[in-house]
This record gives C-alpha cells, structure tokens and sequence, in this order.
C-alpha cells in the first residue's frame, strides 16, 4: 500500500512543517499491551498470569497498561466477570497504574451483544480502546462516557481516522491510537504519518500513542518517539524484539521500548543547549 509521506506531499498543500512544529518531545507514554490474541508462550490468559505479566512490564517502565480479558475456556471475552477478575488481579500488583481493556469486535462481533456486556462491567476499567472502524462504535462510546470509562480512539487505517475527525467522538477521548497494521516497516511507517495528518489537518489535539504490528511495530514506534507521542508494545503487538529475536515475554518488550526512549532523551540532551537562568 501506498501512503503519502512528509517527503512527498504537494509543496503549498502540505502542512507538514506545522505538523513537525507541533512535534515537541516532552515524556511519552509507554504503554504495554499484554496479550490480545498472540500465539506466544508467555502470553498471559489468567488473571494471575496476567497481573504477573503487567508487574514485570511496570517494572520494565511502563505507565499504562492494556488488556484482554479471557474466560475459564481460555477464550477472549468482555463478559463482566472475568474482566472484573482480571482488573482486581492486576490492580493488586500495580496500584495506580491505569488499565485499558479492550472492547474490539474481534471479541465480540456483534455490535448489540457488546453494548451489552460492556453495559453489564462492575468493576470499570480506568480506560478502553474503541475501534473507530467497527459498527456501534458511536453507541459503544455513548455507553463509555455515561460509565465514566476514558476512551482510547482505536485508528487502525486511513479511513478509520477520517471517520473518527468527521464524528463527535474526538472532544470525548483521552488519546488517539494509531495502529497501522501493515506488514512491512516502510508501509506501517508511512500509514502511522498519513493518520497523523488527518488529526492534525482535522485540528484534533489528543495524545497520541503509536504501534504497529509484529517487527512493523518497532518501526511506527521509532518514528514517532521524537514526534513527542507515546508508543505502545508487547505481545500483543509483536512477539519479536527490534533485532528480531523472540522475546521472552512482555518484560522484554517493554524494555526494549523504554531503552528506544531513554537512548532518544539522552542524544536530545546532549545536543540541547543549556537552559538560560
């Protein structure tokens, strides 16, 4: 696939150079995203592995945490229970750190069953990831905002983010995930800076936090790490490190990201002239 880049769009249509104005580093968010779906060896299903799981990803460095909740079939799921279960389990081992559960249709597909189960949560996550591109998901955010959950805008492709700046959705967020899902760096990279275009020419001002997927990942992160925004990893995002080596589990990944943000904060104080007094 093909998606404009800063180097290729149109000299007087392009606001690139406003974009990168507004790209000032300030501490981004490092989020894990524990499990999802990944077929991998460490990838957490219970409660108990996955509060073990988010201990050593806070540990590592993350600040907020995202997770899929499983039944006592080891199926992903949004019923109130188990999702109840998981949350206590891992608000145990990191108080306040703030936990995303997802609400993707890839759990639950059918839009009325998942407004129902979210509807039925006891225990309500601090934050959700709601997926701009699925049907429902206007209802769905209705919902969210009326149980006092903060909502995660899930972009995962260009017509997604122009669906999202054209909805009144985008005043009622907390941040906007870009998540381009292609499997070549250069394509992921490329659709990443095309979504971020469309917030910025929309005039949408929320964090954002990127990842992309597999070994992808590691280069949406990268290039959005001196923009100033937040990056996402974990196994549900990729099972490999940046050199392509299997990680051994979440720990691993998150600190490998937190090493990408340390390694870009240190070059940028060591070129920033001194403060003024």
């Amino acid at each position: 696939m093909n998606y404009p880049s800063r180097s290729n769009w149109p000299p007087g249509t392009s606001r690139s150079a406003d974009l990168d104005a507004l790209a000032v580093p300030s501490r981004p968010l490092l989020q894990a995203a524990l499990n999802g779906d990944r077929d991998h060896p460490a990838a957490p299903r219970t409660p108990p592995d996955i509060a073990a799981q988010a201990r050593n990803a806070v540990d590592a460095g993350a600040r907020a945490l995202h997770i899929h909740a499983f039944d006592t079939d080891g199926r992903q799921t949004l019923a109130a229970e188990p999702c109840a279960a998981t949350l206590r389990a891992v608000r145990a081992v990191c108080p306040g750190i703030p936990i995303s559960l997802s609400t993707s249709a890839d759990v639950e597909p059918d839009p009325q069953k998942r407004f129902a189960l979210v509807e039925s949560w006891t225990d309500v996550p601090e934050l959700v990831t709601a997926n701009q591109g699925e049907p429902g998901i206007a209802e769905l955010c209705e919902l969210l905002v009326t149980k006092g959950i903060g909502i995660e805008a899930g972009l995962l492709s260009l017509d997604d983010a122009q669906r999202f700046v054209a909805s009144a959705t985008a005043g009622r967020c907390v941040r906007a995930m870009v998540e381009p899902l292609d499997a070549d760096p250069d394509d992921a990279v490329a659709h990443a800076a095309a979504i971020e275009q469309v917030l910025f020419d929309a005039g949408v001002s929320l964090e954002q936090v990127h990842h992309g997927d597999h070994i992808a990942s590691w280069a949406v992160n990268r290039r959005a790490i001196p923009r100033g925004h937040g990056i996402r990893t974990g196994l549900e995002d990729t099972p490999v490190l940046p050199d392509g080596r299997t990680a051994k589990g979440n720990g691993d990944l998150v600190a490998a990201a937190a090493s990408m943000l340390n390694e870009y904060r240190s070059s940028t104080s060591l070129t920033s002239p001194p403060d003024q007094l």
